[in-house]
C-alpha cells in the first residue's frame, strides 16, 4: 500500500516522522529500569526481554485484518502500515479497505505534536472526513498508549506514571504537553499483557461522551529478540453491547530502521 520511493508524498510523510525520533541517544536497557515499577509490570516487562536490548526509538510495522466503520456494518479486509517515534511520542497510521471491488475506502490517523487527526478519504481522493480538536488528541494519545505493546522498551518512557492495583493488574497514566490519559493494564498467568482499558471518547447524538473502551492482545511471539503479541482486537463498550471494530494481526515490524529503508 506504500509505496516506498522518495517522491511519494506517503513515502516522504514518513520519513519525516522517523527522522524526528532518530535523535534520542542509543542506550542498552538494564535490570535497574525496572524498580520501581508495579510488580506485574516488571514481570511483564522481564517476559518481554527487553532487559539487555536497545531502546526502540522509532519503528514501522505492517497490519493485515479486518474493520467495521459502525455498529451496524460489516466487517471489511483491511491492510495498513504504522510508523512510530518514541521520544517525543507520535505515529502514522495508513489503512485501506476495500467494501466493494472497485471501491477503497483509506485513512490516515495521526498524533504528532501533541494532537491527533483523523482523515478518511474515498478512491484516495474524495475527502470523507478530517477529525481533529481536543477528543481527538486524548484519543489518539490512548491509542499510542495501548500500542506501546508492540514496541514495549517505550513502557519505560518518563512521561508514564504508575499506580499498582494488584498482582495482576496496574494503572500507567501518560502525560504529553497538557493532555493526560490514564489506562488500566491487565496481565494473564504468563506475564503477557492481555488487556489495556481505559475512557475514550465516542460521538452520540453529535456529542462527545466518554465510553469505556479497550485494546486486548494475544499470540505473543519472538519478533525482533522481543515477546510481543501479534494479533489485537478494539472493542468500544457500549450500553447497547460490545462493539468490536478492529481485529487484526501484525505481519511484519522493524525497530530503529535505518533511513532512507
Amino acid at each position: 500500500m506504500v509505496n516506498s520511493r522518495l517522491g511519494n508524498p506517503i513515502y516522504n510523510e514518513a520519513l519525516e516522522l522517523l527522522r524526528t525520533g532518530q535523535n534520542m541517544a542509543s542506550t542498552i536497557i538494564t535490570e535497574a529500569r525496572l524498580s520501581g515499577l508495579p510488580d506485574p509490570v516488571q514481570r511483564y516487562l522481564r517476559y518481554t526481554q527487553i532487559v539487555g536490548q536497545e531502546v526502540i526509538r522509532t519503528v514501522r510495522l505492517k497490519q493485515k485484518g479486518w474493520f467495521r466503520m459502525g455498529v451496524d456494518q460489516n466487517w471489511q479486509p483491511l491492510v495498513a502500515e504504522q510508523y512510530y517515534t518514541t521520544d517525543p511520542p507520535a505515529f502514522l497510521w495508513y489503512g485501506t479497505i476495500r467494501p466493494f471491488p472497485l471501491l477503497s475506502i483509506t485513512g490516515k490517523d495521526q498524533f504528532s505534536n501533541g494532537h491527533g487527526r483523523l482523515q478518511i478519504k474515498a478512491l484516495s481522493l474524495i475527502m470523507l472526513a478530517d477529525v481533529r480538536g481536543p477528543e481527538v488528541d486524548q484519543g489518539e494519545l490512548l491509542r499510542y498508549l495501548g500500542e506501546i505493546a508492540w514496541f514495549p522498551t517505550a513502557w519505560l518512557s518518563d512521561a508514564l506514571q504508575w499506580h499498582a492495583i494488584d498482582g495482576q493488574s496496574a494503572q500507567v497514566t501518560m502525560q504529553l504537553q497538557d493532555i493526560a490519559v490514564s489506562a488500566t493494564l491487565s496481565f494473564n498467568q504468563q506475564d503477557q499483557l492481555t488487556d489495556v482499558r481505559a475512557e475514550r471518547y465516542w460521538k452520540e447524538n453529535g456529542q462527545s461522551v466518554l465510553k469505556p473502551w479497550s485494546g486486548q492482545f494475544r499470540e505473543y511471539h519472538q519478533v525482533n529478540g522481543l515477546m510481543i503479541p501479534t494479533q489485537a482486537e478494539v472493542t468500544w463498550h457500549l450500553e447497547s453491547g460490545d462493539f468490536p471494530y478492529f481485529r487484526g494481526e501484525i505481519t511484519e515490524i522493524d525497530y530503529n530502521p535505518l533511513l532512507p529503508y
